[in-house]
Parts: structure tokens; sequence; C-alpha cells
């Protein structure tokens, strides 16, 4: 049947081809009209699913908090309509290599870790934020503003949060186990719209991914909401963090320092959480452990090796080492408490490695010599 069909397409082709065409640039052109009219569908099939997400977000609000309305005129628009009103003051370090990340300053340049903390020590806990709330809105044409969809929900669910907590609302926040498909696809734009970025970002940041990565950190410390999107999103949090540490990796541009600090920040921001941090510390360890083989087995049979990889593998180091230092802010879980079977492989030959690399790479080797030291805290007390 397929091959009587694919003739009788021959034929009409043929039978149909204008004057002065041949048969193959006729096919191709038939070719070109129908994937531009299923591009379109493919457009209307988006935006009609983005409608829809749009519909159960507001229906998701709503079960959680009857109370909740969002009837204003303001649009989903206005912290995109702030950039262009008022632009913020960014550091003249965007525009060199950005080598000079020192106190923190590249990343206070991105206004990212300077809105973190204000968001969390200024919550609004009045009854007028509910007259003040912005509805939630689709309607976008680029990759930032297709953030606001999800921030704008989270942001809605986490002061709902708040405002119960501090008895200005009743909430039923059993209604996520009902309705997991809503915060699921909801996280997961929000860690693929920060994915996108952080894999070419743009200087100077705009406010909609600065919120991005406040409302995602605040999500997952909450001490309610996090059991509800870790349960339902662990899996989209792992490969988020996995493509955080390649971006890391991977970067080979040469103002990529500031972009990489950046990234940094936020993968230690997402080592708060008690689980994420264990995860995140074994694959850390793992892609640290297997660099340091690598690089010993080109030192020994005296290959070339990245340079570049080499440089990226720090941002690594740093934030391995702080995960081990630092208990979470929820529990006083102790660094020396992590065990896993990372642990036993990178412990396994680490002193070899770095009796072999220190003449070589003495920075790299002290490095491992301090993570290895944490790692054997517990033992040595």
């Amino acid at each position: 049947y397929l091959k009587i069909s694919k003739l009788a397409l021959a034929f009409a082709i043929i039978r149909s081809k204008p004057p002065g065409k041949s048969c193959r640039e006729y096919t191709e052109h038939l070719a070109k009209t129908v994937s531009q009219q299923d591009f379109g569908w493919m457009l209307k099939v988006e935006a009609l699913e983005a409608e829809v997400l749009r519909l159960r977000q507001e229906l998701l609000l709503s079960k959680i908090c009857p109370r909740f309305c969002l009837e204003n005129d303001a649009s989903a628009e206005t912290l995109l309509d702030k950039e262009c009103i008022n632009p913020v003051s960014y550091s003249s370090q965007l525009e060199d290599s950005g080598c000079d990340v020192s106190n923190d300053c590249a990343f206070s340049s991105l206004g990212i870790d300077s809105d973190f903390h204000r968001s969390e020590h200024n919550i609004d806990t009045s009854k007028h934020w509910l007259e003040t709330i912005s509805p939630l809105n689709l309607c976008c044409t680029s990759k930032e503003e297709s953030l606001t969809a999800p921030v704008q929900f989270l942001q809605h669910l986490l002061e709902i949060r708040k405002l119960s907590e501090g008895r200005i609302l009743q909430a039923d926040f059993t209604e996520l186990e009902n309705d997991p498909f809503t915060i699921c696809n909801s996280v997961s734009q929000l860690l693929d719209g920060l994915t996108v970025f952080y894999r070419s970002p743009k200087f100077p940041v705009s406010n909609v991914l600065t919120e991005a990565v406040c409302v995602l950190i605040s999500l997952i410390t909450d001490t309610k909401l996090s059991n509800h999107v870790l349960k339902k999103c662990f899996k989209k949090l792992e490969e988020f963090k996995k493509n955080l540490i390649q971006i890391i990796l991977r970067n080979s541009s040469v103002n990529r320092f500031q972009a990489l600090h950046a990234v940094s920040h936020t993968l230690a921001l997402l080592g708060r959480n008690n689980i994420l941090r264990n995860s995140l510390i074994s694959l850390l360890l793992s892609e640290v452990r297997q660099f340091a083989e690598h690089l010993l087995q080109a030192h020994q049979i005296q290959a070339m090796y990245d340079i570049t990889q080499y440089e990226n593998i720090f941002p690594l180091c740093m934030i391995l080492e702080q995960l081990l230092q630092n208990g979470t802010e929820e529990s006083n879980v102790s660094s020396a408490d992590y065990d896993g079977e990372e642990k036993i492989k990178f412990l396994k030959n680490i002193d070899q490695i770095i009796l072999h690399l220190s003449d070589e790479f003495p920075l790299f080797s002290l490095y491992l010599w301090r993570v290895n030291v944490l790692l054997n805290s517990a033992q040595i007390q």
C-alpha cells in the first residue's frame, strides 16, 4: 500500500508540474510549502498549550486559595517594561574580559545576588498585595519573556504560602497533590528557560532572569512547598544541575568568567537544600575525579590536555569545597555526614594523584587535598 501511495504521489507531482520547472525543483517547492504549513500549525499548538497551562495555573491557585483573584488590568510585561524605562546600572566589568570576580563583584553586578537576599528579607505579607497582583499572561515574543508565566505562577504560590503562614489567608496546599501536571510543567519551563540563558548569556541580565533565579531558590528552600516540588520535579532538577555543570566545563569563550561565576553561584544556592546538596556533591565529586584521572594520564605520557577545561574545573572545586564545609540552612547537617559511592571512588587513589600532580599543577592539587581533608574529617574526628 505504501509503495502504491508513493507511486501515485509521484504521478500526481509529474502531471501537475508547471512548465519550466523540473520534477525535483517542483517537489522541493511542494515540500517547503507543506513544512511551512506544519510550522504554522506547530506555533498554534504551542500557543494553545500555553493557554491551557495558564488556565490550569489559575484554576490551581483558586483551588489552593478561594480568595485568590487575578482580576487586574496590569499585564505580565510590567517587569519587562520597567527594564526599558528604568534600566539597571551594571558594572563596567561586564564590558571587559570578566576575569576579576573577587568579592562577588561579578555576581552582584548581575543583580542576582543582591536581589535574592533582598527578596528573602523584604516579604510583603499585607492584604494590599492581593490588590496589586499582576495577572498571569503568556503573550511573549522572546525567550526571556517566556519565563514570565512560570515565574509569576510560582511567585503567586510563594506569596499565598507566606500570607497563609501569617494567617492573612487560608490556603489548602494539598491541592498540589491532585494536580501534579501544572506544578511540574511550570517548574520545567522555568528550568529550561534558565538553561537556555546560561548556555548563551547576554549582558546586561534581564530582571526577568534575575527574578527567575530568586523564585527557583525560594521554591526549593520553602519548608512546605519544597516537598511537593522535589517529589514531582526531582529528575528535572537533577538534569538542570547536570546541565549547569556541563555549561561550566565546556564554556570556551574568552569573556566567560562572569557567566561561569553566575552559574556557580546558582549551583551553590541549589546546594542549600539538603536533598539537592548530597546529589550535587556526588555530581561534582564525579566530575572532579574524572578530570583528575585524565589529567594524570596526560601528564604521565606527556600528552596535551585541554587548558580551557583545566581553567573551568576550578569553579566546580570551589563549589564542592563550599558545600562540604557548610551545612544547610534548614538543618545542621555536617559535611562529614556525607557518604556515598562517589566519595569512595574519589578517595580511592586521590593521594597518588595529588603526589604525581603536585609539582606540575600545584593549585589543582591543593584543591584536591582540601576536598580530601573535608571528606575524611569524620574519620579523623
